[in-house]
């Protein structure tokens, strides 16, 4: 696989924003072995990482994944085990879409070698560059903060009833940061006319379970935005420019108050 990993501009503040699922790519011996489902890549977080383009004028990192989830799921920890335990997940190097369709033709499903193999090649290093840019923020800083951005279509029947709210806040049920943040968060978000919840159906991923640590001034928030809000979320997969230029200066918005949050502690 000869396309890197991720692409990242560094910051020097505290605050790293990761964009795991954004990546499109799907090498060419790859795409060979899947379905028509898989090759449509249909469950990527589309154009996410632009409405994070903030970025550099708060002095945030921005680390964004190049390879499609279909490749390996950056989001997922490196055994592969179930993030929401009896409730329909999807594996480290997934078999089927969001909706259950296969991904991979029958008998190409990738081997246990191969799931090693793209671990080794493109799961590592992106997980290293957060946990080195983590560490340095702390060390430069005295804490460091995660965002993990996402965004999903607003109705998945397969992984949950109804539709989404708009903004979805996940803390693990707020073992990664403070309660009264993340509400404050959702507070902002609904302000904004937008619908808001909390550690709903999304708590947030491996990235924000993993890295999150109050213990040791870590802290770590995702947003599960739902598609509509700034795009078509279904093929072609349109961006749409005055959507999404609302809802990147809310985000933008919450991502400041997050990062000041914590600026006024120290």
């Amino acid at each position: 696989m000869t396309t890197p990993p991720f692409t990242f501009v560094p910051g020097s503040g505290p605050l790293l924003i990761s964009a795991p699922h954004a990546g499109t790519n799907v090498p060419p011996e790859l795409a060979a072995r899947m379905t028509a489902h898989g090759r449509a890549i249909a469950d990527t977080d589309w154009n996410i990482d632009r409405l994070y383009q903030f970025a550099r004028a708060i002095d945030a990192s921005l680390l964004v994944a190049t390879h499609s989830r279909y490749v390996i799921d950056l989001n997922r920890p490196p055994d592969g085990k179930a993030l929401y335990p009896g409730q329909r997940n999807t594996g480290l190097c997934p078999v089927e879409t969001f909706d259950g369709a296969p991904l991979w033709q029958e008998g190409a499903e990738p081997s246990p070698a191969e799931i090693a193999e793209r671990r080794t090649a493109i799961w590592q290093p992106y997980h290293g560059q957060i946990a080195q840019t983590l560490a340095a923020a702390k060390a430069r800083h005295g804490h460091a903060l995660l965002w993990d951005a996402h965004s999903i279509r607003g109705t998945v029947p397969q992984l949950f009833a109804g539709r989404l709210p708009d903004f979805n806040i996940g803390t693990n049920d707020g073992a990664t940061c403070p309660a009264r943040i993340a509400n404050n968060l959702a507070r902002l978000a609904s302000e904004a006319g937008y619908t808001a919840i909390v550690n709903g159906r999304f708590k947030g991923g491996y990235i924000t379970r993993h890295y999150g640590d109050p213990a040791a001034n870590i802290y770590s928030v995702q947003l599960e935005l739902v598609q509509e809000t700034y795009m078509q979320d279904a093929a072609p997969w349109t961006f749409d420019e005055a959507k999404a230029a609302s809802v990147s200066a809310v985000i933008e918005r919450l991502v400041r108050h997050y990062a000041a949050a914590f600026a006024a502690t120290r």
